[in-house]
């Protein structure tokens, strides 16, 4: 009769413990959050990849980049799809376009979009150069729509760049515009002009200290494009 009436009291207690209203400032509702801040994604050749010449690993410049900004208070989640020897018009040594990489790299929800070259598209017919540039830029505004674009024109280490570069850089710059894109330009700007341990002997690829001479120049182009932290 004992362990019976404790086993009743028990339940009561319990169904009373159960009925007792829960206050409104324990209630949590739950949400599924994003933490990613400023997601990027780069498209490049070597100069972003790193090659034999330097820049490979954390010695590139887009790590350097990153470290930069954070030290700023800028954090970034990047993604980068660099292809050695590729370009607008111009497959790489794995067989990609810009346009492959950009599938590969662009996420709806980057906040930048940064194209970097190419000087592999030398010998590519600039009408056909022109359209694959259009198609590629057009491709990344439609999959991250809000995103802002930094499209960066090949660089050449000498003074006196090739027609064909310049040709490059002009159409480039016209296709940049009509993306409402921002457009750095290495030619003008001189980069890597009047220095002698920036680019390997192979005469074009950055070495580490041209990586980190890039790194020092894009920083402050790819900072001013996001929100600090």
């Amino acid at each position: 009769m004992s362990r019976l009436l404790t086993l009743t009291l028990c339940v009561c207690v319990l169904f009373g413990a159960l009925n007792t209203a829960v206050p409104a400032n324990q209630h949590h509702d739950v949400r599924l959050m994003d933490y990613a801040v400023n997601r990027i994604a780069v498209i490049g050749d070597s100069y972003t990849s790193g090659s034999d010449e330097g820049g490979a690993g954390t010695k590139g410049w887009p790590t350097q980049v990153w470290r930069s900004l954070a030290h700023q208070g800028i954090a970034v989640t990047p993604t980068v799809a660099a292809e050695r020897g590729a370009g607008y018009g111009t497959r790489g040594n794995r067989g990609s376009l810009f346009e492959d990489l950009t599938v590969r790299a662009v996420m709806p929800n980057d906040v930048l979009v940064v194209f970097f070259g190419s000087r592999n598209d030398l010998h590519v017919d600039l009408t056909r150069l022109s359209v694959a540039m259009y198609g590629t830029l057009r491709l990344a505004r439609q999959v991250a729509r809000s995103a802002k674009f930094l499209v960066i024109g090949p660089a050449w280490p000498t003074a006196d760049p090739p027609l064909a570069i310049r040709r490059i850089r002009d159409v480039l710059s016209y296709q940049a515009k009509l993306a409402k894109a921002t457009f750095v330009d290495p030619l003008a700007g001189r980069w890597f002009v009047g220095t002698s341990d920036l680019i390997g002997k192979d005469g074009i690829r950055p070495t580490d200290a041209g990586h980190a001479y890039m790194a020092r120049k894009l920083a402050p182009l790819i900072g001013a494009q996001l929100n600090p932290y």
